[in-house]
């Protein structure tokens, strides 16, 4: 058990220790504002305040756990040894910022509290965020500097056991578009035809007439071999079917039709189901809660995990809706145009409420990668998106932490565009 002594206990103290003690170093944590009651304390402990008592581990604290509300605060960067980091503590401090505060401003997402541009998607962009301005967007931060402080605890502490986690991997399926040709009915498949014509797709046209006569299987459907994958790797594999009315954002075969349907269930036999929320449900509670009762009404189970569909994720409007229809999971933390740790980390952690000043119950799973990320956004061929993902995956297996992927059911086609990916997702998920 380490102790902490802080002069004060607050909310956001209490998240970001137990975060980054608990559950990234998987030491037991405790606090306590009395002096005599730390000094008689025999295991690990730490000072958490403006100055020392005296000559224990100490690290000098910032001003942000201590606040409420959302401060433009004043950031500039320096280095800890060969690491990015933030809130200088000075030559008194056992380490040269307050690594508590750091961790918590960029878990907290709190740059999304504050006045920012979006996209035309309403997204926060990554590149208005404080890690890709300063260069450390691919790399788990946080968790990095867990472990050397782990190193410096150890060195003050040698006698205590310290535990060690395991690396963990999690590969996540999104589903916009089950079937690239089948089963869209009569109006969606005439269309289809006449804009191959249109635009001269013939090669196209010609695929889409084998797949309707069931000459050809319908590329997009890849869930046998994901599956296949799954079992004989054991590998955690988790699907996020949407299931909203057709718009120009969602294009998926209608939740009504009956092959859909039975996908979902074949599926859902085999491998956990999460729901994908329409593109503009996520303005509209009502929507919402509709696609998640349709989804538990074909699978019989309760929806308990969940991704936003195009990434549209606001804070904490998002995940106050969530919180409201008792999704327990979100693993929308990520961004769609570059790679790399939105949170700074690569530990699933509880989304804590700045609005509220609450450590919530919906926990978030921040993913490393998407594969459009990599092909349409960064524009990297099949050699270089391999070498970005292992580097990623890399990062997360230093700290043993956990790896999470996002493809999509058409990435493993073998089409044109997606030729050689389902080679290269074999070797992501295949330690």
């Amino acid at each position: 058990m380490l102790l902490v002594y802080t002069h004060k206990i607050t909310p956001r103290l209490n998240y970001i220790f137990k975060h980054f003690f608990v559950r990234i170093l998987q030491i037991p944590v405790t606090f306590s504002t009395k002096v005599d009651e730390f000094v008689a304390h025999n295991g690990p402990k730490i000072t958490y305040s403006k100055n020392p008592l005296g000559s224990e581990f100490f690290i000098r604290s910032h001003d942000l756990l201590f606040d409420q509300g959302i401060n433009d605060i004043d950031i500039n960067i320096s280095n800890w040894e060969d690491v990015p980091c933030f809130f200088p503590a000075g030559e008194v401090s056992s380490i040269p910022f307050d690594i508590f505060a750091a961790s918590f401003y960029l878990i907290s997402r709190y740059e999304e509290y504050l006045p920012h541009v979006q996209d035309i998607h309403e997204r926060f962009p990554a590149d208005e965020s404080l890690a890709f301005k300063n260069g450390f967007l691919e790399k788990p931060v946080v968790d990095i500097w867990a472990y050397k402080f782990l190193e410096l605890l150890k060195e003050k502490f040698p006698l205590y056991n310290y535990s060690k986690r395991d690396y963990n991997l999690i590969s996540t399926i999104d589903i916009d578009t089950a079937f690239a040709f089948k089963h869209k009915g009569i109006v969606r498949s005439i269309g289809g035809y006449i804009n191959d014509i249109i635009h001269f797709r013939f090669v196209n046209l010609w695929y889409r007439l084998l797949t309707n006569l069931n000459f050809k299987e319908d590329h997009y459907d890849t869930f046998s071999e994901i599956l296949k994958i799954k079992k004989e790797h054991k590998v955690n594999t988790l699907f996020f079917f949407l299931i909203g009315d057709y718009t120009t954002f969602d294009k998926n075969i209608s939740f009504s039709n009956s092959k859909f349907k039975s996908l979902i269930k074949s599926v859902a036999d085999y491998a956990k189901i999460g729901l994908h929320p329409s593109y503009f449900s996520i303005k509209n509670d009502e929507k919402l809660k509709k696609e998640k009762l349709r989804l538990e009404s074909i699978i019989n189970t309760p929806i308990v995990f969940s991704r936003q569909h195009y990434l549209r994720l606001i804070i904490p409007e998002t995940y106050q809706n969530l919180i409201d229809l008792d999704i327990e999971e979100d693993y929308t933390m990520g961004y769609a145009k570059y790679v790399g740790f939105r949170a700074s980390t690569c530990t699933p952690f509880y989304f804590y409420d700045l609005d509220f000043e609450i450590q919530t119950p919906l926990k978030l799973f921040p993913f490393a990668f998407m594969d459009v990320t990599l092909k349409d956004y960064m524009h990297l061929s099949n050699e270089e998106s391999l070498a970005k993902i292992l580097a990623l995956k890399n990062e997360v297996k230093k700290v043993n932490g956990t790896f999470i992927s996002l493809f999509h059911n058409e990435t493993l086609s073998e089409n044109d565009k997606w030729r050689g990916w389902n080679s290269i997702y074999k070797i992501i998920v295949i330690d």
